[in-house]
């Protein structure tokens, strides 16, 4: 499997971004305490200045374990995302290109992977969840968690839409007829899935190269093809 350049980082930058904010969010809270404790030993200040600052470092606080928690969903995506790309890598031959972490222009969120390859096109929204997880239609549920805002199945039909939209309405492919199917994969080998008339196929990490090379399509499609394909993707990215 190819990878194309100029795939995106947003997961990657997303983990740096918010483990550097932990960490200076951190750093002050304890320059706070430190200062008050001073103040303390040596009376620099009255009791009720001590007080307020107290007060005051539980921002701080409150702020590293915001970013805190947001670096650890962030880094277990990224590990996700990073377990499909070595299976694909590995998996698939040179018939296939493989994009990664798109973010595409006035588009929420990004799409974790493209896979593009002689029968066809697939979006791939990936999950490192674990513990007991039911899919009903479009409606999910997680074990201890509450219900989803999104839905997994449901944005990745729309980002698989998207990627249609875009290769369908070039004019130097000139297709109209491009299979775009959307796949939600769980990483996570702790994953108890429960699926009940799912709207898109739903697997497990090992299932998803065959999964991929046994598809058929009315429509073949050139390496040239392919290749155009991709570019015309990485020309809306944001």
């Amino acid at each position: 499997m190819r990878k194309m350049k100029g795939s995106g980082s947003y997961l990657k930058n997303q983990v740096r971004k918010n483990l550097a904010k932990a960490t200076f969010c951190f750093f002050l809270f304890c320059l706070i305490i430190a200062a008050v404790a001073f103040s303390l030993v040596f009376a620099w200040t009255s009791v009720i200045l001590d007080f307020a600052g107290l007060l005051i470092s539980l921002a701080p606080l409150g702020a590293f374990y915001y970013y805190l928690r947001k670096y650890r969903i962030y880094k277990g995506g990224w590990a996700g995302e990073q377990k499909v790309s070595k299976l694909l890598s590995r998996s698939l031959s040179d018939e296939y290109l493989l994009l990664n972490d798109i973010h595409l222009r006035n588009s929420s969120g990004d799409i974790d992977h493209i896979v593009l390859g002689p029968s066809g096109v697939f979006v791939l929204e990936t999950k490192n969840w674990n513990g007991e997880i039911t899919c009903h239609g479009d409606v999910w549920q997680r074990a201890g968690k509450p219900n989803f805002k999104s839905s997994p199945s449901f944005q990745v039909k729309r980002n698989a839409s998207k990627i249609k939209h875009i290769i369908d309405s070039s004019p130097s492919l000139n297709l109209a007829r491009t299979c775009v199917e959307g796949i939600v994969v769980f990483t996570n080998h702790h994953a108890n899935l429960h699926l009940n008339s799912p709207t898109v196929p739903i697997l497990k990490l090992p299932q998803l190269a065959n999964h991929i090379t046994s598809q058929k399509s009315a429509l073949v499609f050139t390496q040239l093809q392919l290749e155009e394909m991709a570019k015309e993707i990485l020309k809306q990215k944001s």
